[in-house]
């Protein structure tokens, strides 16, 4: 049986389980057990959140944020923004935006006394550059670093509008009840950028139409220039610019020749959505948890059950999946250390954001300003630059 192969090559990795009750309090406001991080409940600008993380890389290349309060201006009216963000080849990207990408988006928003699409991308455009230029200030000493990446999916609630930008293939999910209803619609409010959908790969092709090898299909994947899976990231620097597709860049991560135009985009595709009362809850995650649980599996997963800890639910039910596609039990899918867990499941990040009526439309908060990371202190979170 695969399961009983699969586990005679990781037994050695085991972990002791943890004891009952065992946990540890972080100082990021959360709890871990182990690879697994979560704040069951709190209160953002609108509503409740719950949040989660599961490790799966030797090191956690996933990273988030939640923030609530003024957007605009120290008195201005509250919001909340939630960062998911899904790192590549190493955790330094997805941490890099998240110690920058809300500060510039304070900062745009603040100029322009608004939250807009074009304020959006501006504060994209900043941290992209921000990042290409550390790549600069390291090249000699890391020349690694510009090979890694992250996809990048942000929602902002300010005002009764929802904006959601995303870069990649994180994804956000509405769970929508209507009058009358008794089943929860799941709508998907991200654009994805994968190269499995034929429309992104129409994209790359006119935007490189004389290059053939724009995308190839690998091991039946879609892969741009056979490589990355994504078409949309911040990061990736060695995509983007050929000052570092080359030495001292090890030659594993050069791609042949020189190119004149980045082959990948730091651009998000923006959605702006008023918030109305069927509107009963937010799902955000990284690719980690859509890969084995569908956007009507999840949205009936937080709509059956009580809010406290709905995130850590949703992380679960995925572990669950991943063990069951690999024939082995759940409980021993838990006991497989970082690293090697990854040949079972990507690291995983779940933000729920629960809306209530009266409050989406509410110039102030009542609530005290939130700023949490995901993952809290894991000691597997590097320092900020």
């Amino acid at each position: 049986m695969v399961g009983q192969t699969m586990m005679r090559i990781v037994r050695p990795c085991f972990k002791p389980s943890l004891p009952d009750g065992a946990q540890v309090v972080s100082a990021g406001g959360g709890t871990r057990e182990g690879l697994l991080w979560y704040r069951d409940a709190g209160r953002h600008a609108c509503g409740d959140f719950s949040m989660a993380v599961v490790q799966a890389n030797q090191l956690l290349e996933d990273a988030s944020q939640l923030e609530a309060g003024p957007l605009v201006a120290a008195d201005g009216p509250c919001g909340t923004f939630v960062g998911v963000y899904d790192g590549h080849g190493g955790p330094e990207t997805a941490r890099f935006v998240a110690d920058n990408l809300f500060h510039h988006l304070k900062k745009f928003a603040t100029e322009r006394q608004t939250v807009s699409s074009d304020v959006i991308r501006r504060s994209y455009a900043a941290t992209e550059e921000g990042f290409l230029n550390l790549v600069r200030k390291q090249w000699l000493i890391k020349p690694q670093i510009a090979s890694v990446g992250t996809c990048c999916l942000v929602g902002i609630i300010n005002e009764g509008v929802l904006y959601i930008a995303n870069t990649g293939d994180s994804r956000a999910v509405l769970g929508r009840l209507e009058r009358g209803a008794k089943d929860i619609k799941a709508v998907q409010l991200s654009s994805e950028h994968n190269a499995s959908f034929e429309a992104v790969r129409d994209e790359l092709r006119q935007l490189h139409p004389d290059d053939p090898r724009i995308v190839v299909l690998k091991h039946n994947v879609w892969r741009v220039k056979g490589i990355i899976q994504v078409s949309r990231t911040i990061g990736d620097a060695y995509l983007k610019s050929s000052e570092f597709n080359r030495e001292p860049l090890l030659a594993r991560f050069r791609i042949p020749g020189p190119f004149h135009k980045p082959i990948l985009c730091p651009e998000p595709s923006i959605e702006e959505h008023r918030l109305c009362a069927e509107d009963q809850f937010v799902i955000f995650a990284s690719d980690g948890l859509w890969e084995h649980l569908s956007n009507q599996e999840a949205v009936d997963i937080v709509h059956c059950s009580p809010r406290n800890g709905i995130a850590r639910r949703l992380v679960k039910a995925a572990l669950r999946e991943a063990a069951k596609k690999r024939e082995m039990r759940y409980s021993d899918l838990k006991k497989i250390d970082r690293g090697v867990r990854r040949h079972f499941h990507d690291d995983i990040t779940v933000v729920v954001l629960f809306m209530e009526p009266a409050l989406i439309s509410r110039r102030l908060y009542g609530g005290p300003l939130l700023s949490l990371r995901g993952g809290g202190s894991m000691p597997t979170f590097a320092q900020k630059y």
